[in-house]
């Protein structure tokens, strides 16, 4: 689509007239702290603005500067992340923040290259961090965008193409008002989440609707198009919940690689649940020690972006060994209070909830049955 001069500065005008008027609160529009501003943008990649808020100020209470985020140790950071999901950002977060701290003085970097080459940060965070923090001419392209844009165009091509996003990106150089990019980024971002919605968009609300070529052919509903999704496969864990008097076992599972740095109860990949007779041959596999299985505990399914985990628990008692896997760097027996203070998956946050959920249920009806009895 070609886009007259009059056209785009038509656009920009009554874009930005629109966000000035109707933007939402968030407390990293109220700074222009690039290190602030680098912690949202990680934070809102695939998560939603509610969710992130009360992430994001805890965050910046614990760590209130770049270089107290660098000083950070991972299972702090980890767990004060705990919940958000998607932890390879918390990792790369710090990773980027160490970098920050050591090779740029603390400064985050206010050339394209230099910010892409610290972890985490690909082509959107990039373009978004530059334009925010230091009004560079970058154009952003995220979920948001694309749909606009696509919308506006009338474009009924697949959205998830290659091609199609070298051509979206395009359009959004095109479109970008070079004398606030950080604030056009943030409007057209504003827009595909509260006005260019994914199911029910509010087009007589929408600023641009004179611009929007699929309103006008009575398409948006079609658009944005994505390629067939393929079915999500299933995996199958056991996990022991291995005790030892009061204490349970847990293993840290090493940085690189799913879950990086979160505890786990000890698991392992199999093809089918085990009966509670076998468990004790996945807990020596997944964690190196002896143990008698008791009873099934919970299953726990989760869907992460690429599968679907099925976790089977089971309630086991240590016998001997030490612990050792292949998969974690560290193992700890820890009790109910220390459980809370690790950074846990979601899963493991469950099984943990559970586990003492049902116990104090079991102590529970024992005094009344005692009182009963009385």
């Amino acid at each position: 689509m070609i886009w007259t001069s009059k056209e785009k500065a038509s656009l920009r005008r009554l874009l930005l007239s629109w966000y000035n008027k109707q933007k939402r609160d968030m407390p990293w529009r109220q700074t222009s702290d690039p290190y602030r501003i680098v912690l949202s943008e990680f934070m809102l990649q695939q998560t939603r603005v509610d969710t992130v808020i009360p992430y994001y100020e805890r965050f910046i209470s614990a760590f209130p500067t770049v270089h107290t985020l660098a000083d950070a140790d991972l299972d702090e950071v980890l767990k004060l992340w705990e919940g958000l999901g998607y932890y390879s950002r918390a990792r790369n977060l710090h990773r980027a923040a160490m970098a920050i701290s050591r090779e740029h003085n603390g400064s985050v970097p206010e050339d394209y290259d230099s910010l892409f080459a610290l972890p985490g940060f690909g082509p959107y965070t990039t373009a978004a961090v530059l334009s925010i923090a230091y009004a560079k001419q970058h154009a952003v392209l995220d979920g948001n965008v694309i749909r606009v844009l696509a919308r506006l165009q009338a474009n009924e091509k697949e959205t998830d193409r290659p091609a199609m996003k070298r051509a979206l990106q395009h359009t959004a150089d095109e479109l970008l008002n070079g004398k606030r990019p950080g604030d056009h980024n943030q409007a057209m971002m504003e827009l595909g989440a509260t006005v260019c919605k994914p199911r029910n968009p509010v087009c007589p609300t929408c600023p641009i609707q004179r611009h929007c070529r699929a309103s006008a052919r009575g398409v948006v509903d079609r658009i944005p198009r994505k390629s067939s999704a393929k079915p999500r496969p299933e995996r199958t864990y056991a996990a022991a919940i291995l005790r030892q008097h009061d204490r349970y076992l847990v293993g840290r599972r090493k940085e690189q690689g799913l879950l990086g740095g979160l505890w786990e109860f000890p698991s392992r990949e199999v093809d089918t649940a085990p009966r509670p007779d076998q468990i004790c041959d996945t807990v020596a596999a997944a964690a190196g020690v002896n143990s008698v299985a008791h009873r099934p505990f919970r299953t726990v399914k989760h869907a992460y972006t690429h599968f679907t985990a099925v976790v089977h628990a089971y309630q086991c008692d240590w016998v001997a060994g030490e612990p050792a896997s292949d998969e974690h760097d560290r193992f700890e027996w820890a009790d109910e209070q220390e459980l809370q203070d690790y950074a846990c998956s979601r899963i493991t946050r469950k099984l943990v909830v559970a586990l003492f959920d049902d116990r104090s249920q079991t102590i529970l009806d024992l005094d009344r049955h005692k009182e009963r009895m009385a």
